[in-house]
């Protein structure tokens, strides 16, 4: 590869025109030698590093020119599907503003806090922008802390709110916490739907805050019981804690309504959302809360800047989030995925009845998880080490090896979800049509008819898995 020398000297730099020339093996190189090479040998093992070359909508291009159907979506965050093109129009449209622009308010990022605040549910108003979903949570939680002058925190099992400090601090799985430890202080978890758990944290009157999320993504795809977020609510009421909905993953339409608030009439104190809020196009994520919570934590000069993002807010950011929001009201994506949604969980539940390895259907419109049985191998393999790894696969990571046979044989894009390895999601783009539903359905019947096949996968590769795991 042509490089250059820049004026320190160095003459190993790479210009964007060659990074768009590299191939398969030097992506590759370059991740494992600079980025995280761990992830680069872990996404291998599944034939996970496929390099994608062009994408619109539901559909992704690798270099042969084969199409993907993208069931991932970004976890959420493609509700408009790849590169919409009237999100990128908007982009251009204001290229010419400033982007950044501290000594100044941002007039679009004031007409977007406009808009949230009329397609949130209930007196919810003032918004604070930002740039992730982790980054929404952080906000929240120091929100929370601000107007309550409470130290606690609560939060669910298996929940997922980010891996930064504070959301991991109340993210409900110890594998992503324990190496960090010790943590933020007085965060307590409870068991998801367990409203006598919830009550029990709640009496001292210490907790800020319950976060929660109204589904739980990587958890699974778990629904709570019928009314749990309703009483959840008014039990947060009764003792002095703000209610934190996570909806960074089942908001803007995901779930069939705008939030999945909205499903139970439900007004959280804080709303969280991110992903698809910039069209998936451009990374913003937003907390917003009541006129009443937030004078207390920040209504006062000396308090204004307290909590600040640099790039929170910017021009082109809010451009994609007007845009995206436009989109989704005037196509009815809303509608769009509670009615595709409907469809794709019946045609799914129908292969469940069918075949055994299918353990459970759940989820609301489009985002839903398949849970797979942990089958038993019968079949006999040359090498002890070899049965074993087999067996190691088959209890904890079936969900990657259906993944994985989509990919490779079906050229469907899922993936297993963190909290669950055993459960894969589907979460397509909410313009998915009828025509790429069936289609998956399709491919997960072969997959489920066929799923003796998943035991040779296993058995075949065992000792190359091992070996590569090791590198």
């Amino acid at each position: 590869m042509h490089q250059y020398e820049c004026a320190c000297g160095c003459h190993d730099l790479l210009t964007l025109e060659q990074a768009l020339e590299l191939d398969q093996r030097q992506v590759k190189y370059l991740h494992s030698q600079y980025l995280n090479k761990s992830l680069v040998t872990l996404l291998s093992l599944i034939n996970f590093d496929t390099q994608f070359v062009s994408a619109r909508g539901v559909s992704v291009y690798d270099a042969q020119g084969n199409e993907y159907l993208d069931f991932l979506g970004a976890y959420g965050a493609l509700n408009l599907g790849h590169n919409h093109p009237e999100v990128l129009a908007v982009i251009q449209k204001v290229n010419s503003l400033p982007n950044l622009l501290q000594a100044s308010i941002n007039g679009l990022a004031g007409a977007l806090a406009h808009n949230l605040a009329h397609l949130t549910p209930g007196n919810l108003q003032r918004s604070f922008f930002c740039n992730s979903g982790a980054e929404a949570v952080e906000g929240a939680l120091k929100l929370a802390k601000i107007a309550t002058g409470r130290q606690k925190f609560i939060y669910c099992h298996n929940s997922f709110h980010g891996k930064t400090f504070g959301a991991l601090s109340v993210t409900g799985r110890e594998k992503y916490q324990q190496p960090f430890k010790p943590l933020m202080a007085n965060c307590v978890g409870v068991p998801y739907g367990d409203l006598d758990a919830l009550k029990h944290e709640l009496m001292t009157k210490e907790a800020a805050a319950f976060i929660v999320e109204p589904l739980q993504g990587e958890g699974g795809i778990i629904e709570p019981p019928p009314g749990y977020l309703a009483q959840a609510k008014r039990l947060c009421a009764q003792y002095g804690t703000l209610f934190i909905a996570d909806e960074v993953q089942t908001g803007l339409g995901r779930t069939g309504t705008f939030f999945a608030c909205d499903a139970e009439d439900i007004v959280p104190d804080i709303l969280c959302m991110a992903k698809s809020l910039g069209g998936g196009i451009m990374p913003i994520g937003a907390y917003i809360t009541s006129d009443e919570i937030w004078r207390k934590a920040y209504g006062s000069m000396e308090k204004a800047l307290l909590h600040t993002s640099t790039f929170g807010g910017n021009t082109m950011a809010c451009a994609a989030a007007l845009k995206t929001i436009d989109v989704i009201i005037r196509d009815n994506l809303c509608q769009q995925a509670k009615e595709k949604g409907d469809y794709f969980i019946a045609e799914l539940k129908k292969l469940k009845e069918k075949y055994p390895l299918l353990r459970e259907v759940r989820g609301r419109g489009l985002i839903i998880g398949l849970e797979f049985q942990q089958p038993v191998s019968s079949k006999k393999y040359s090498f002890k080490f070899t049965m074993n790894l087999v067996n190691k696969v088959l209890q904890d990571y079936v969900g990657s090896l259906v993944a994985g046979e989509l990919f490779n044989k079906h050229r469907i894009i899922t993936a297993y979800t963190l909290n669950n390895p055993n459960v894969i999601r589907l979460e397509p783009p909410l313009i998915v049509t009828k025509e790429q539903l069936d289609r998956a359905l399709v491919a997960i019947e072969d997959i489920l008819s066929t799923h003796t096949g998943l035991l040779s996968m296993v058995g075949s590769g065992a000792k190359t898995v091992i070996q590569k795991i090791k590198a």
